[in-house]
């Protein structure tokens, strides 16, 4: 099977709209049993389209290798006009549930990429998120929104980080800001040590499992969702 490459025809096509920037959004960390989910966004300067070319090597982030991934991350933050990462907490994951929670991570990298950019009021901004449903808008109507100087207007699409440039490149920066964090919370902490995070990044690998079936959940862990039966857990 011939593998789909990422194109900005799609940011093209949102620039010829009159976006002044296209911005691609994509989440990492949603189906981790512990730890932050985030959503990374890259900014496109829609003036700059006609002459920019797709990073060599960039693909859907879960078709990458961690090292491939840490090698072209750099690069990435380069070649985009900006770019931003945002974090709902498992205690926001479990308290919101996760959808509203994607929805306040997206805006907070949102804020902070636009309020680095100096995109004020009256900026034409498009996004294209990654998937079927809209989590961005809904959340931006609620209490727990950040400020946001410009809410772009949302399109989705499916499979959007094999298709599109700029969500592609979201994925593999979101995807290597969470993985360091999931490496760095248990190296700070022996508490966390038999979760082994450093190599399932809080998702339910065969030993993850069975930390929590012997240990219980730790302080990090989203005890809303259905965690394997264990003891009292850890702080």
């Amino acid at each position: 099977m011939r593998r789909i490459l990422p194109t900005l025809a799609t940011e093209a096509a949102l620039a010829g709209q009159g976006a002044e920037y296209v911005l691609g959004l994509d989440e990492v960390g949603r189906g981790a049993l512990a730890g932050p989910a985030m959503v990374g966004v890259v900014a496109v300067r829609s003036a700059d389209l006609p002459n920019l070319k797709v990073p060599d090597g960039v693909a859907d982030s879960k078709m990458l290798t961690p090292a491939r991934r840490l090698a072209m991350y750099r690069d990435l933050e380069d070649w985009a006009a900006g770019w931003a990462v945002g974090s709902c907490s498992n205690h926001e994951i479990d308290q919101w549930g996760i959808v509203h929670a994607l929805g306040i991570a997206a805006l907070r990298a949102l804020a902070e990429l636009e309020q680095g950019m100096d995109l004020g009021p009256g900026r034409r901004l498009a996004a294209i998120l990654d998937g079927p449903n809209d989590y961005i808008t809904p959340a931006a109507d609620s209490f727990d929104a950040p400020d946001l100087p410009v809410l772009p207007k949302v399109s989705t699409q499916v499979k959007g980080d094999a298709h599109c440039a700029s969500v592609a490149c979201a994925a593999v920066i979101a995807k290597v800001t969470r993985d360091r964090l999931m490496v760095r919370l248990v190296a700070s902490d022996p508490a966390l040590a038999p979760y082994q995070w450093e190599h399932n990044k809080g998702y339910g690998s065969p030993a993850h499992l069975e930390a929590i079936r012997r240990l219980g959940p730790s302080r990090l862990h989203r005890v809303s969702w259905h965690l394997p039966s264990s003891g009292p857990g850890r702080g």
